[in-house]
């Protein structure tokens, strides 16, 4: 890989983090105008509907794994790992979250979710497997 493409993907994850606060904001004003949760109730968020709260769960779930693919990016750019092993990677990874975010924020169904995840979680070991072995061969 040559320039920025490692941060391709990445852009990409951020992308799916924006799309899941607009569908949290939907869930959410749809919730107040059905009549099922005050806009005041929102303040302190302890009783959240099902319909807005899967959303919520999902969105704070892109903030966790997700911050290690952002700092293996950046450590694979300022190294120059980011060949096409680690870009491939990198986008296997992200659309293993939407994969994920899609199955969280509709059925939620943990047969389909549980495995997405860990399937992103591997992907994700071998990105920084590929920067330690790059490292150590330099």
């Amino acid at each position: 890989m040559t320039g920025y493409q490692i941060f391709w993907p990445l852009l990409a994850h951020v992308a799916l983090v924006y799309g899941l606060y607009a569908l949290l904001g939907m869930r959410r004003a749809k919730m107040i105008r059905a009549g099922k949760i005050a806009k005041s109730d929102y303040c302190e968020n302890r009783d959240e509907p099902a319909e807005s709260l899967v959303v919520k769960n999902c969105l704070a779930n892109q903030f966790e794994l997700p911050v290690l693919f952002y700092a293996c990016c950046i450590l694979l750019y300022i190294t120059e790992a980011d060949n096409v092993v680690a870009g491939g990677l990198a986008w296997v990874f992200v659309a293993l979250r939407y994969a994920h975010a899609a199955f969280h924020v509709t059925s939620n169904d943990l047969r389909y979710r549980s495995p997405i995840f860990a399937a992103g979680y591997i992907v994700l070991a071998a990105m920084w497997v590929w920067l330690a072995v790059w490292m150590a061969a330099s």
